[in-house]
């Protein structure tokens, strides 16, 4: 599939040459820092330094002191509290969050997670009954809860007071909880709107931590950022603002002395040893946890996270890690099998948008085949299945698309829905899914620009390799943690031609090992280009050609050297 090579501007260059004078930086860093909104040396002192000092009050969000009121209330009182949250990894990471850390001061506490295929998402009244039958006066709900207004008066009229911290796109009303906490409000004037649900359940205890006049060396809350990094990076929200400074120490409590939970998962993923970056995480951490919730229960998610016995954390890491194997299995036999209804159908081919519904697909797994085929058709996509008698579907949206939008303005087909504008959730009358394909791909056709359907790949500048330095290399490490809104830098080289040693490895000698000089520079600089074998014969005859890479390092053999990661490649 051709991609669109998207070279950003600056929109102020003159900034650029400011700092490197003042950082004694490559331009080609400078540029990286304008890029990314950072113009002076004290942001680039900020950026560089990520410093909880620099977090924001967490009495800023609408409702806090309201929800630090009643939680400190029900403790005074002895009220026993219900810790709620969602099944995947932001839910569950929150649950374990929460319910450590508070459950360190007051002992009157549960925690509930429900089942994906019985109670489906977010809050349920399968939960609140529990907690109206475990005698709960108060329920706080993570990741979950700001659009379940129905269930919330469920609840009231229980005697059940709930305090919401979510992150997901509001609704024009809000439940009538006791605190609605979230920074997507329209009404909420909070400066970050991009927090993890687990980041506002970190907020709710820091405003605990504040209000109780805990100090910094008792409340230990910093102690718990593993799992807030988990949930950021699991999550896929901008690694921006207080997110960036939530994933940089996270990642360092990660490195240096994760919880037990965290560790053990480390174990059974064979991953002991190295230093983990955000991806790590997301391909290897996340994955984990969330095959709990998808193949059995988000409990024993819980149970794992929060656990302090050794022995019991290497018997259900081992468990979760069985998960993950089926859901790998899974995953592929769906995907494959939605794979080839597409392809035996021209008009299938041809559409703005992929609808498919089988009764019989696992409903664990259809969010991850949804965005496998996203990635294969670049397109607009829904995978639906049937869970207790509706049809319950997973969306992924191509970047710029607004997905959540363009489901909302089929609303009147769906029973319920929920998301923001890269990936929703929705469920709907099977006699409803025929009507709402054709709605769907109508609106997406007529709204979709042509350029949102080829995959785009943003280079940041334009690099001599002459520039690619150990020195450079240092620099831009420290851009990490690396993730949406500061992703990996991508560079452009142009007229690169082989140095004679370039050639086919792996198995099946798809991927491409290169060392290329540019016209430029005489200087050899290794790379790889994974499943571009295509490319050999090209390339070995020769011919100039651009390339947009990012920069990273390879080790073999106890030696550490610079290569490129190629991502895609023009010939003239």
């Amino acid at each position: 599939m051709n991609k669109l090579w998207d070279i950003k501007k600056l929109t102020n260059p003159d900034k650029t040459d400011l700092l490197c004078k003042q950082l004694n930086i490559d331009e080609a860093l400078a540029k990286l820092l304008v890029l990314r909104g950072i113009t002076n040396y004290d942001e680039a002192k900020k950026f560089f330094r990520p410093s909880i000092n620099n977090l924001h009050d967490p009495f800023l969000m609408k409702d806090m002191d309201l929800a630090v009121n009643r939680l400190i209330s029900a403790i005074r009182n002895n009220e026993k509290i219900l810790i709620f949250g969602d099944y995947d990894v932001d839910g569950t990471t929150s649950v374990a969050l929460v319910y450590s850390f508070l459950g360190k001061y007051y002992q009157n506490i549960d925690f509930y997670i429900p089942d994906r295929y019985l109670e489906g998402y977010g809050v349920s009244e399968k939960g609140i009954d529990y907690a109206k039958s475990a005698d709960c006066k108060l329920i706080i709900a993570l990741d979950c809860g700001i659009k379940a207004a129905k269930k919330i008066e469920y609840a009231k009229n229980k005697g059940i007071d709930f305090i919401i911290c979510d992150h997901h796109t509001t609704d024009t009303e809000l439940p009538e909880a006791v605190a609605c906490l979230d920074p997507k409000r329209a009404d909420c004037s909070y400066p970050d709107k991009n927090l993890s649900g687990c980041g506002v359940g970190f907020k709710f205890l820091q405003a605990f931590c504040r209000k109780m006049k805990l100090p910094q060396e008792e409340n230990r809350l910093y102690d718990y950022l593993d799992l807030v990094a988990v949930s950021i990076a699991s999550d896929i929200v901008p690694i921006i603002g207080e997110n960036r400074i939530l994933a940089s120490l996270g990642l360092k409590k990660l490195n240096s002395s994760p919880r037990l939970g965290l560790k053990s998962i480390i174990k059974v993923a064979s991953m002991e040893g190295k230093e983990f970056l955000i991806s790590d995480i997301v391909y290897k951490i996340g994955p984990r946890i969330n095959a709990a919730g998808r193949i059995d229960s988000g409990r024993e998610a819980v149970e794992l996270l929060i656990s302090e016995d050794e022995t019991f954390a290497s018997l259900s890491s081992t468990h979760i890690n069985e998960f993950n194997e089926t859901r790998k299995d899974l995953d592929r036999e769906i995907t494959q099998e939605a794979l080839e209804i597409i392809s035996n159908s021209e008009e299938l081919i041809n559409r703005y948008t992929t609808v498919l519904y089988n009764p019989k697909w696992h409903k664990g797994v259809i969010g991850i085949v949804a965005s496998r085929l996203t990635d294969t058709y670049y397109r607009p996509t829904i995978i639906i299945t049937q869970s207790k008698g509706l049809a319950t579907g997973s969306a992924r949206s191509v970047e710029g698309f607004d997905l959540y939008k363009a489901i909302d303005n089929c609303s009147d087909l769906l029973e319920n829905f929920g998301g923001h504008i890269y990936a929703a959730g929705l469920t709907l009358k099977i006699e409803n899914i025929e009507p709402f394909t054709k709605r769907f791909e109508q609106i997406v056709s007529e709204t979709i620009l042509p350029e949102q359907l080829i995959p785009k790949i943003e280079i940041d500048t334009e690099l001599n390799f002459d520039q690619i330095d150990a020195k450079f290399y240092r620099i831009l490490k420290q851009f990490m943690p690396f993730g949406p809104g500061n992703m990996t830098p991508i560079f452009i080289t142009r007229n690169v031609m082989d140095y004679g040693t370039s050639k086919l490895v792996g198995k099946d000698k798809t991927h491409l090992k290169l060392e290329l000089i540019s016209e430029t520079s005489r200087k050899p600089v290794q790379g790889v280009g994974f499943s571009m074998g295509e490319y050999i014969n090209r390339i070995k005859n020769n011919e100039l050609f651009d390339i947009c890479y990012s920069i990273d390092e390879n080790e073999y053999n106890g030696k550490t050297s610079l290569q490129l990661i190629i991502r895609d490649i023009r010939f003239k």
